[in-house]
C-alpha cells in the first residue's frame, strides 16, 4: 500500500487535512481519487489498515447512494462495497491518509496526526 491522501479539493475537511499534512509530512502523494479512483485491491488494503469495513467508508446521504438503491445491500457484504466503492468514489469517505503500511481517517484532519 502506497503513501497518500485520497482527497477532494473540494471538501473543507480533505483541505485541513491536506494542510496538516504539508506541515508534518510534506512528501505524501495527493491521489484526487475522483479523477484516480482506488481500485478494489487498494480500497481493501485501505480497509484493513484502517480497520474498517468497505461500508463504513461509503457516504450514505450521497444523492448517489439513494439513486443506486444501495440501502438494499447488507452492510456485511465487503466484495459488493467494495466494488461500489471502486466504481462510485464519490461515495468514497474522505480523506483518507495512508502513511507507512497504516491508515487514518481525517475526519477530524486531527486523526491523521497518529499516523505521521
Amino acid at each position: 500500500m502506497k503513501d497518500a491522501i485520497y482527497h477532494n479539493p473540494r471538501c473543507s475537511k480533505s483541505r485541513e487535512t491536506l494542510a496538516l499534512l504539508q506541515k508534518r509530512a510534506p512528501a505524501v502523494p495527493v491521489v484526487e481519487y475522483l479523477k484516480a479512483p482506488p481500485d478494489v485491491k487498494t480500497l481493501k488494503e485501505i480497509c484493513a489498515a484502517l480497520g474498517m469495513r468497505p461500508y463504513d467508508l461509503v457516504r450514505r446521504k450521497e444523492a448517489l447512494f439513494a439513486e443506486l438503491e444501495l440501502d438494499a445491500v447488507k452492510p456485511d457484504d465487503d466484495a459488493r462495497w467494495l466494488q461500489v466503492l471502486a466504481k462510485h468514489p464519490v461515495l468514497l469517505e474522505r480523506p483518507i491518509v495512508v502513511r507507512n503500511g497504516k491508515a487514518a481517517l481525517g475526519r477530524p484532519p486531527e486523526n491523521v496526526l497518529k499516523i505521521l
